[in-house]
C-alpha cells in the first residue's frame, strides 16, 4: 500500500490499529493488523511513545493523551462543542435521555458529544466515534441538508443492515430524507441498534439550507417516545444555531 511507504503513513497506520474497544494493544497484535515487519513497528511504535501519542506498558501499547490534547485543538470541532454544550445540557436536564451533537465527515456521522445519566440506553455511539448516515437520525438529518452529490452517493449503496429494521431501500430513505427537510426532523426507530428509538434536528448555517452538525435525543423502545421530545430537539439545534450565527467568523 502506496501510503505505508512513508514513515507518516506507517504511525497513522499503527495509531488507526486501535480499535473503539482496544485500551491496549501487545506489539504482535499491532504487527498483524498493521502488515508491517516487526521491526518497523517496534521502532515506529517507539517515535510515538516518544511524541506521547502512546504509552508503552508491561502489555503492550495504548493510545495516550497527546492525541487527546491534539484532537482538542481541532478548531472547528472545538468551538462548535464549546458553544454547544450548555444547549446539549439543557437539552438534557428537559429529557433526561441521551443527548448526541454529531457532524457529517464524508459519508459518515462523527459524534462530537453524547450526555447521558445513569438509566441512559445501552447505545454503540461514543465521543469522536462514527456510525453510517443511513441508520442513525443524526446521519439522516445531515444527509438531507447535505449537498446532492452526498445524497446521491449514500442512496447508490450499499446501505449495509444493521438491525433487522435497517432502511435498505434506497427510495425508502429517499422520502424518508424528504420528509427530513420538509419538517426540519428525522427519526431512527431501532435502525443502528436493537431497542433504541431517536429523534434529531439540524443546526443550519446562515443559509437555512446547510446543516453545519445536527442534535438529538435517543432513549429505549418501551419508555422513550421520539415524538414527545421533538419540540426540544428541534428549539435545541435552532438556538445553536442562532449562536453559532451571531459569532464573528462563525466556526
Amino acid at each position: 500500500m502506496e501510503e505505508l511507504d512513508t514513515v507518516l503513513g506507517k504511525a497513522v497506520a499503527l495509531l488507526r490499529a486501535f480499535g473503539p474497544e482496544d485500551r491496549l494493544l501487545p506489539l504482535a497484535e499491532l504487527v498483524r493488523r498493521t502488515g508491517l515487519p516487526k521491526g518497523t513497528v517496534h521502532r515506529v511504535a517507539g517515535d510515538l511513545v516518544r511524541h506521547r501519542l502512546l504509552e508503552k506498558t508491561e502489555h503492550g501499547y495504548r493510545l495516550a493523551s497527546g492525541l487527546f490534547e491534539l484532537g482538542m485543538r481541532a478548531a472547528t470541532e472545538r468551538t462548535l462543542l464549546e458553544v454547544a454544550m450548555p444547549f446539549l445540557q439543557d437539552l438534557y436536564e428537559r429529557t433526561h435521555e441521551t443527548v448526541h451533537l454529531g457532524v457529517r465527515e464524508g459519508t459518515e456521522v462523527v459524534y462530537v458529544a453524547k450526555i447521558g445519566g445513569h438509566r441512559q440506553a445501552r447505545s454503540p455511539s461514543r465521543a469522536g466515534g462514527r456510525m453510517p448516515m443511513h441508520c442513525t437520525a443524526i446521519g439522516k438529518v445531515l444527509l438531507a441538508h447535505a449537498e446532492s452529490s452526498v445524497r446521491s452517493a449514500v442512496l447508490a449503496g450499499p446501505l449495509a443492515r444493521r438491525t433487522p429494521h435497517t432502511v435498505v431501500a434506497p427510495g425508502l430513505l429517499e422520502q424518508q430524507l424528504d420528509r427530513a427537510l420538509e419538517t426540519g426532523l428525522a427519526f431512527e426507530r431501532e435502525e443502528s441498534t436493537p431497542g433504541l428509538l431517536c429523534v434529531a434536528a439540524p443546526v443550519l448555517d446562515t443559509d437555512g439550507a446547510t446543516a453545519v452538525a445536527a442534535i438529538s435525543v435517543t432513549g429505549p423502545v418501551g419508555r422513550f417516545r421520539p415524538e414527545a421530545h421533538q419540540n426540544a430537539v428541534r428549539a435545541a439545534a435552532t438556538a445553536l444555531g442562532s449562536t453559532l450565527a451571531r459569532r464573528p467568523g462563525g466556526l
